[in-house]
């Protein structure tokens, strides 16, 4: 089973998959590691910095066929970051789909008013962020519900936090 783990920044993503982990006994990959293990051995020209649509046409090809060769050899993988794109279902045939569960961790804009400290406070929970800061809330707003709305368009499976939270899956 390949459990996507999807959503904006500071969502939770990594602690989620953090827990999964525990859970399941599955390994787990971090894109945003992936990410900078390409940009700090000079294998790419991009930069922690680069836009989200760039990073993601450079990551995706690599982390789809990573998946599928998990999904060729019966192993059990998660996937967690915000390089994974919506339409992701178009690379997979429906063998592979059937192999794949994927979830989107989405704050309310309710959420981010209330907390927005409480998000600041556990940004570097699981990871250092050595170079990435909170957004202003109304960037966090704004990417969260264009993530809203991109997974009702796409029919994906999404949590809509609303309040403190602790996430579980049943996979």
């Amino acid at each position: 089973m390949i459990l996507l783990i999807a959503g904006g920044t500071h969502t939770g993503k990594t602690a989620f998959a953090q827990k999964l982990l525990k859970k399941y006994s599955y390994p787990y990959l971090s894109i945003d590691h992936l990410k900078m293990g390409l940009i700090r051995s000079g294998y790419c020209a991009l930069a922690p910095e680069s836009d989200g649509d760039s990073l993601t046409r450079y990551l995706w090809p690599v982390v789809r066929e990573m998946i599928k060769t998990a999904i060729e050899n019966e192993q059990n993988l998660i996937v967690e970051g915000c390089y994974i794109p919506f339409d992701f279902q178009k690379d997979f045939s429906s063998d592979y789909l059937r192999q794949i569960r994927y979830v989107c961790l989405i704050f309310t804009e309710n959420y981010i008013s209330l907390h927005y400290d409480e998000i600041r406070r556990y940004a570097n929970v699981t990871e250092a962020r050595l170079c990435e800061a909170l957004p202003p809330k109304e960037a966090l707003v704004k990417e969260n519900a264009a993530n809203l709305l991109r997974c009702r368009q796409y029919g994906l499976d999404y949590v809509l936090i609303d309040e403190p939270y602790e996430i579980d899956w049943d996979v």
